[in-house]
């Protein structure tokens, strides 16, 4: 995990990382201050001191935001589950107190949200003023649908196939500042491992969040190397896997500016098609270094896992 706070010891990073991986396994569950403590093998006290120095947001505020996050993402995917549902399995007692909880996250109520279709828009205002600060129309929606099918027809070689179970040696990033750092440093464990010997070495970055649900400066992200077996916790780099499925993969050959109108357009893509995203997370696998391309090109696989 790369954080300004340079003298964390990378002990307690490791130890964060594993209660982030339990938090985000269990959000429909408890995870009172004394369980996720136990998970990171720290005291109650203590574990809510550091968690806070490293992550920059307490517990309480972080498990919260995760919550609503996931349930914003399943309205925006899941249209089968109803409101109601949703709100039991994540912990509220009425549909009323989610409602109050989600809107004081979005500014919309979570029926609103739905309304306004979020996951096939390309942008509705979901950064840092989140949504409901534009009022989306049809009309709108169907031009933008239509950009984005043309613009990811000329620019992308689209598959849907049965992907392998992947194992990939990560560092945590939290928000996209320091990204640049965090390749680097997987870079670094990676040579001095002789891994990127091989030829056949990819680097990889694994999305946690949604950029269309959470804030650029909290998305949590693995930067990745993808590794042949699964790798065991060495300081902060952590084993990440993706789970045996079927993926949407588009092929992408662009500049850095251009990855946040590939991913929308990618889902665009999936929507319009009729596929649902599951519960795995998006990825890339980079295929070269774009910094030595002459024209800063870089040659990517975006997946979409999906039911």
């Amino acid at each position: 995990m790369i954080t300004t706070k340079e003298n964390i010891n990378k002990e307690y990073i490791h130890r964060i990382n594993l209660a982030l991986q339990f938090i985000d396994n269990n959000l429909d569950g408890d995870l009172s201050l004394e369980i996720v403590a136990n998970i990171a093998l720290y005291s109650p006290f203590h574990f809510h001191r550091i968690f806070k120095a490293v992550v920059g947001e307490t517990l309480n505020a972080y498990i919260n935001r995760r919550r609503i996050e996931k349930m914003a993402l399943v309205l925006m995917h899941r249209k089968e589950v109803s409101i109601t549902a949703l709100s039991l399995q994540y912990g509220f007692n009425s549909n009323s107190s989610f409602t109050r909880a989600f809107k004081n996250f979005y500014g919309v109520s979570p029926t609103e949200f739905r309304k306004q279709l979020p996951g096939k828009f390309s942008k509705i205002g979901i950064t840092e003023s989140k949504i409901g600060q534009e009022h989306l129309i049809f009309e709108k929606y169907i031009c933008n649908s239509i950009n984005h099918i043309n613009w990811i027809e000329m620019n992308a070689k689209i598959e849907v196939t049965e992907t392998p179970e992947l194992h990939f040696a990560s560092i945590t990033q939290i928000g996209v500042n320091g990204m640049e750092q965090a390749f680097d440093k997987v870079l670094r464990w990676g040579r001095s491992k002789g891994i990127l010997e091989n030829d056949q070495a990819k680097m990889a970055r694994v999305f946690h969040d949604s950029f269309k649900v959470t804030s650029p400066d909290k998305v949590r992200m693995s930067i990745c190397i993808l590794m042949k077996e699964p790798v065991v916790s060495e300081g902060e780099i952590t084993p990440v896997s993706i789970k045996k499925g079927r993926s949407i993969i588009g092929r992408f050959e662009i500049t850095p500016d251009g990855f946040e109108k590939a991913w929308s357009s990618l889902f665009v893509w999936m929507s319009e098609k009729g596929y649902t995203k599951s519960e795995e997370t998006p990825f890339e696998i980079y295929h070269n270094d774009f910094r030595k391309h002459p024209e800063n090109i870089c040659i990517v696989d975006f997946y979409i896992p999906i039911l």
